[in-house]
């Protein structure tokens, strides 16, 4: 990374904080440059969010090298997001850490950088980072590690679930390979759609029934976990839904 898109980088940062910024690399004719995008994150929990517009925008400027983005407040320690998110670019992650100075201004500091490594998050104990490590991100995960099953990963933004009219899980359950059935007779393997303070009185969360009553789910706001699947789980529970392809 060559001084001057570092410089461009630290820039971006500074002037973005206390949000995180977010940008791009992109190499064209032989050149490097730093293109400033836009987060559209709402809420901490999204991480960023770059625009995709941005994204199309600098693809038609020159190839992709790197993602940039910083940590306000933060180390510029990758986080386990940003590792998942990585992996899942293909590209090089490099992360600014941004604090204020003794002037009362933000200052660009410590610089990190992470690749691709063929890293996976571990299924229990994961942080949450809605959109990137949530109960969708695991359930996807678990059927890939268990099952060889590749399941969609569609945009999914914080607080969908009130919005007033998104029914994400139901509408898209017999697309993804899933169909209904009874609850009497879960096996291991299925998946458990449970509403959980909705809105939209719409299924928000999913897990993974594990058999020997036991759930794998990762909640808003906590670490992904086993738990016994009873009481309240069972209580919010509104599908049982079984891959065709199991």
């Amino acid at each position: 990374m060559n001084p001057a898109t570092l410089d461009a980088f630290r820039a971006h940062a500074t002037a973005d904080y206390p949000r995180e910024a977010c940008g791009l690399v992109v190499v064209a004719k032989g050149r490097e440059r730093y293109i400033a995008c836009r987060n559209l994150a709402t809420t901490p929990s999204e991480h960023f969010v770059l625009a995709a517009e941005d994204y199309a925008a600098a693809e038609e400027l020159g190839e992709i090298v790197a993602v940039m983005h910083s940590h306000p407040d933060a180390p510029a320690r990758a986080s386990e997001g940003d590792r998942v998110a990585c992996e899942a670019s293909g590209l090089p992650w490099w992360i600014v850490a941004v604090v204020v100075g003794a002037d009362g201004n933000p200052q660009a500091g410590e610089l990190s950088c992470i690749e691709p490594s063929g890293y996976e998050a571990p299924l229990v104990g994961r942080p949450f980072h809605h959109g990137v490590l949530d109960c969708w991100s695991l359930c996807r995960d678990w059927y890939a590690r268990e099952m060889g099953l590749v399941l969609p990963d569609p945009v999914r933004h914080d607080n969908w679930w009130d919005d007033g009219c998104s029914d994400l899980y139901t509408d898209n359950l017999a697309a993804a390979g899933f169909v209904p059935v009874d609850a009497k007779d879960i096996e291991r393997g299925d998946l458990v759609l449970m509403q959980i303070r909705s809105r939209n009185l719409v299924p928000n969360h999913a897990g993974i029934y594990l058999g020997d009553g036991l759930l794998l789910h990762h909640m808003h706001g906590r670490l992904s976990s086993r738990d016994v699947y009873g009481g309240y789980w069972i209580e919010n529970t509104r599908l049982i839904a079984r891959h065709t392809e199991r």
